[in-house]
């Protein structure tokens, strides 16, 4: 029995697997996923909401992932997503070393502002090595270094009526018919000010490589891979997601994918 065990990430990914080479195949049968109004679509989606509300109540807002010792990280983190952004706005950022970067955050808050990456490695840090867990199906231990995620809120004191985190990034993940389509991801308040949400800047004691997010990526260790956005470019807090891009919470969301990703 123990080996045929079937883990939500080993689910996911033998789905999405599954989900891409039908696709490659000229087949319709997940053509549901891009319909709103699609009866299985609403089934999926209920599901995901019922193990969202279950993972809560098993494991608690506290709960934390496992995290390694430095001898266990036995090769570089592998890249997942984008790996070499091309939007105007990255390009140039990168050719100066990321020293005009700026973090945007606003929304819902009092105070909206704006930091430096100087700015934001000078603030309480936190370093932990932890395991990435791809929906491909593979993993990956590394070395994070970054500001929590908390510590920067409480900067610009969130309003009550907030419930969501969005990530905007400089990624252009495809090209529609009106330009870049430019990756996006969020989380709620629980995972954002949990301990080891973080803003990292350094991977495995060394300024994080372009292929890997640089200047800055949200790392939500509670979650799997896609939900751990890179390239961040300003985050914003928000009520609802009715009015940001297809209305799932992130790119993959929009596209069929579950808005929680916990494992």
């Amino acid at each position: 029995m123990g080996g045929n065990r079937i883990t939500r990430r080993r689910f996911l990914g033998v789905s999405a697997a599954a989900a891409s080479s039908l696709t490659l195949a000229g087949c319709g049968q997940f053509d549901f996923l891009g319909q709103r109004d699609n009866e299985v679509r609403g089934v999926l989606e209920r599901a995901n909401d019922l193990t969202y509300r279950v993972q809560r109540a098993l494991l608690g807002d506290d709960w934390l992932a496992r995290e390694f010792s430095a001898s266990e990280i036995r090769q570089g983190q592998r890249p997942n997503g984008s790996t070499d952004p091309t939007t105007p706005e990255y390009m140039f950022l990168q050719q100066r070393n990321f020293a005009d970067y700026r973090l945007e955050v606003g929304g819902l808050v009092d105070t909206p502002m704006s930091f430096s990456l100087e700015e934001l490695r000078n603030m309480p840090q936190r370093t932990q090595i932890t395991r990435h867990d791809c929906v491909e199906g593979w993993s990956c231990i590394a070395k994070w270094s970054g500001v929590p995620l908390a510590h920067v809120l409480d900067q610009v004191r969130v309003r009550p009526q907030a419930r969501y985190v969005v990530f905007r990034c400089f990624d252009n993940i495809e090209r529609g018919l009106t330009g870049d389509v430019l990756y996006y991801e969020s989380c709620d308040l629980i995972d954002a000010r949990h301990p080891q949400t973080i803003l990292a800047h350094a991977m495995n004691d060394a300024a994080l490589p372009v292929a890997n997010g640089a200047p800055l990526r949200v790392r939500i260790e509670r979650q799997l891979g896609y939900k751990m956005a890179k390239y961040v470019s300003s985050i914003e807090l928000v009520d609802s997601f009715a009015d940001i891009a297809g209305g799932k919470g992130g790119y993959w969301e929009d596209r069929g994918y579950d808005w929680y990703a916990g494992i």
